[in-house]
Formats: C-alpha cells, sequence, structure tokens
C-alpha cells in the first residue's frame, strides 16, 4: 500500500510560483502513474498533471498547461508540481494521486491559495 504525503501548498500572490511535491512512502513507487488534481471549493475535483511511471510521458489540463511542470524522482519515491504565473483560479486543494491496474490511491491534499 503506498501512502502519499504533498507539501509545499500556501498563500502566494497572483503571478508568484509554488513547487508542491508529493512523497510516497512505498518502494515500489516506479510502478505507478503519478498525478496532481484539485479541487476547488464547490467545483469537482479536476485533472491538473499526470505522468508515467518512467517520467518520459506528461500530460496537462489546458488550464494549467504552460504554466507548471510536473516531474518525478523514482529514486527519491517523490512527485513534485511547479507552478508559475499562478492566477486566483488556481486556489484549490491539490491533491497527489498514485494509480496503477487496481490501485487508486490518493493523498491528504495540500492547501494553494492565490491572491489577486
Amino acid at each position: 500500500q503506498v501512502h502519499l504525503v504533498e507539501s509545499g501548498g500556501g498563500l502566494v500572490q497572483a503571478g508568484g510560483s509554488l513547487r508542491l511535491s508529493c512523497a510516497a512512502s512505498e518502494i515500489m513507487f516506479t510502478i505507478y502513474r503519478m498525478g496532481w488534481y484539485r479541487q476547488a471549493p464547490g467545483k469537482q475535483r479536476e485533472l491538473v498533471a499526470t505522468i508515467s511511471k518512467g517520467g518520459r510521458s506528461t500530460n496537462y489540463a489546458d488550464s494549467v498547461k504552460g504554466r507548471s511542470t510536473i516531474s518525478r524522482d523514482n529514486a527519491k519515491n517523490t512527485v513534485y508540481l511547479q507552478m508559475n504565473s499562478l492566477k486566483p483560479e488556481d486556489t484549490a486543494v491539490y491533491y497527489c494521486n498514485a494509480w496503477s491496474t487496481g490501485q487508486d490511491i490518493w493523498g491528504q491534499g495540500t492547501q494553494v491559495f492565490v491572491s489577486s
């Protein structure tokens, strides 16, 4: 069982940057596609970005494309989300996800608040 712990959220002004981290406790980290999702108040959880097991393939929501970069360090069992040019509409709880066949694991989330 993989346990995910997110960090790096906080309060930032519009135009600023944040780097979110998600540390996984399971050494079989490399079998999981990793992703970041977010949920704003009153809205459904939505995809932000995903990265393949080996890190060679990434996918981004149109809303963050060009402003965000997902990466992973398989030696550290960690996935990152670098977010630049943040907007107030990026305000949400950001969740880390680990997915493999038959497994869909979520972290507890980290709050990002972008002030205008």
